[in-house]
């Protein structure tokens, strides 16, 4: 028998490629059939290709993988007595109390954690020189746009994510890059300085040192609260539960340095300051409506309530609205869907509540959360795989909201406005000058850039960056080539280590990458015709797309385990998603929101229907109408 079962084994090895068989050999005899499935597609027929419910079967078998072998705890998990969650039924200021088994999991300034072990690059950090990468690959000659599929309230919608979700810790520490002899007379910036990410001893022994983030990583909407209590006083009214808002203007408040007052600041500009006034009005809105129904609510609970609605809300926009959008294709829009509702629906669910596993009913709503035994926390290869600056355009293109709107509601172009008068202060000037409405209008007109190469902004990469107060440094910075330093400095594998590392052959060859003959003859000069140096955002950039994703399958594996980790790792989309937790009213105004649009139509009615055309917000508004598919979902095939 054992010789029958080493002579299979060896068969199998000689299918399973040599970089995974060290790995294979660790895994459990289901892991390694699965493992075997996996390549087999790989190999063979693309998942993307195969029918909707095969291709929902392979991504469920991925996520498995990703779940067992990448999730790696960074940091030893705070021991205390353990609290009894009843004793905390509302999401805490600084994030604590969310994972029901250990109160600092998930709080502001926890470990970031890994989905890859750490790979040193301390002796490669210059190499090839982030200016150099920067200059030559990744900055944009001639935008390149993504056609009807994405616009500028989906680029935005992004980046007030990750506002929710992560920011490293900084040292005191500057470093400064300076621009090499070959490429100086084309960067903007000759050199520039910048604080070291700082790293943080772990008491563990493989990985020794980490960062902290310093925003909570719970998807409990901390962009529009803050990470801690004292960011939650400046936001908060203590009057009917609700937050600062203009009620003249439906904008941020600003205070008396001209500094919007909202949860997360830093960086920011007028896509993402827009969302977070808008979701501050859904804020107030549901305190309004808990009021009418219940006069006996106070401040404090009606703001606790309205937190997790509205945060639930968001949550959910993003898991079925923005990201079917994102990965525009048939397989992907029943795997969000059955992440909220499961596979038997929103119809059944919405009559008959969670029932079975997170698979028949749906993460949302389980009995318990589920971590996989590692404390929750978000990645460096997340954050990695996030970079997605790329999407921004050079001006915001205005339109005319004044004049009868044209085939599909399409609108005249009447300015165009630097993105640079869009940051910060000076942004927040400009936003209040144009309004709200025209504001969200022309953004979602205009298609976002898309993710490739030679396609970041150029004025990217002179940039004045601001501290986590937002107020503005001193020392300008190059985005493009900081990128870069970022994931070399926190030891994110390069592209093809990054593969390996989640179970996606490697490239041999700029071939496997990319079809474009002269981004093929950079890449080659640019890192000396070693496949193995490429940096993972450039490889990101350049990657073949699946026909209808905006990101790179590489970037998707990411997402795939990442996003639905977000929603099974915290009580209160699980075991606490209820009437007890969010009260009847407030369930039932999360169960009832179904998309971006539905909050447009609750604060602006006239918006959506005089200006846009498209099934989803986040869609180039003046798309024509979609043809109806009769075929089930389930059942199609990808053409």
């Amino acid at each position: 028998m054992k010789v029958i079962t080493s002579l299979i084994s060896s068969l199998l090895l000689k299918f399973i490629h040599k970089d995974f068989h060290e790995i294979y050999s660790r895994m459990s005899l289901l892991d390694r059939f699965l493992l075997l499935i996996v390549h087999g597609v790989d190999k063979m027929v693309p998942w993307y290709k195969l029918p909707v419910f095969l291709g929902l079967a392979y991504l469920g078998i991925r996520r498995h993988l990703h779940q067992g072998y990448n999730l790696i705890n960074v940091g030893q998990t705070p021991v205390g007595t353990r609290f009894n969650p009843a004793d905390y039924p509302y999401r805490t200021a600084d994030g604590k109390f969310t994972d029901p088994f250990n109160e600092g999991v998930g709080s502001q300034n926890s470990f970031i954690g890994r989905n890859c072990l750490p790979v040193d690059q301390k002796a490669k950090l210059l190499k090839p020189d982030p200016m150099v990468v920067a200059t030559k690959l990744l900055t944009r000659r001639k935008l390149i746009d993504t056609g009807k599929q994405f616009n500028m309230i989906a680029a935005s919608w992004i980046q007030f994510m990750i506002h929710d979700w992560v920011d490293h810790l900084e040292d005191t520490n500057q470093i400064e890059l300076v621009a090499p002899r070959e490429v100086a007379k084309e960067c903007p910036l000759n050199s520039f300085r910048f604080f070291e990410t700082k790293k943080v001893p772990t008491g563990f022994f493989e990985i020794k040192t980490g960062s902290l983030n310093i925003r909570t990583p719970w998807w409990d909407s901390s962009v529009i609260y803050g990470s801690n209590s004292k960011t939650l006083d400046r936001v908060r009214t203590y009057k009917d539960g609700k937050l600062k808002i203009s009620e003249e203007t439906g904008l941020l408040l600003h205070d008396d340095d001209g500094i919007a007052i909202a949860g997360d600041i830093r960086n920011s500009w007028g896509g993402v300051s827009a969302l977070q006034a808008l979701f501050i009005k859904e804020h107030n809105a549901v305190c309004d409506a808990l009021k009418k129904e219940n006069k006996d609510l106070e401040d404090e609970d009606l703001y606790r309530y309205a937190r997790l609605v509205t945060s639930a809300v968001i949550a959910k926009i993003h898991t079925i609205d923005w990201t079917v959008e994102l990965l525009k294709t048939d397989t992907l829009h029943a795997g969000m869907r059955a992440n909220w509702y499961g596979l038997l629906g929103k119809k059944f669910k919405d009559s008959f509540g969670h029932v079975g596993s997170s698979l028949l009913g749906g993460v949302v709503g389980m009995k318990k959360p589920q971590n996989h035994g590692v404390p929750y926390s978000l990645t460096e290869e997340f954050t990695s795989v996030y970079r997605m600056h790329s999407l921004l355009p050079d001006h915001l293109l205005m339109r005319d909201i004044s004049v009868v709107p044209g085939t599909n509601k399409s609108l005249p172009l009447v300015e165009k406005i630097s993105m640079g008068n869009l940051i910060g202060r000076k942004g927040e000037q400009t936003m209040s000058e144009i309004g709200f409405s025209k504001v969200m209008v022309s953004m979602g007109h205009q298609a976002c850039g898309a993710l490739e190469l030679m396609n970041y902004p150029a004025w990217f990469r002179d940039l004045v960056p601001q501290d986590p107060n937002g107020h503005d440094r001193p020392d300008h910075v190059d985005l493009a080539a900081l990128e870069i330093y970022r994931d070399r400095e926190r030891n994110v594998a390069r592209y093809n280590d990054f593969r390996r590392g989640l179970f996606m052959i490697p490239i041999t060859k700029w071939e496997d990458l990319t079809d474009d003959k002269e981004a093929i003859e950079i890449l080659d000069d640019v890192y000396g015709g070693d496949v193995e140096e490429l940096d993972l955002l450039v490889g990101l950039m350049a990657e073949k797309k699946i026909k209808g994703f905006a990101i790179s399958e590489t970037a998707f594996y990411i997402f795939l385990i990442m996003a639905t980790r977000r929603l099974e790792a915290d009580r209160f989309f699980t075991s606490d998603f209820n009437e007890t937790i969010y009260t009847k009213k407030g369930l039932k105004w999360v169960n009832s929101t179904e998309s971006l649009k539905d909050v447009f139509d609750r604060h602006y009615p006239e918006m959506t229907d005089k200006w846009m055309n498209s099934e989803s917000a986040f869609a180039v508004w003046d798309s024509p109408p979609v043809t109806k598919n009769p075929i089930p979902l389930y059942l199609r095939i990808p053409s």
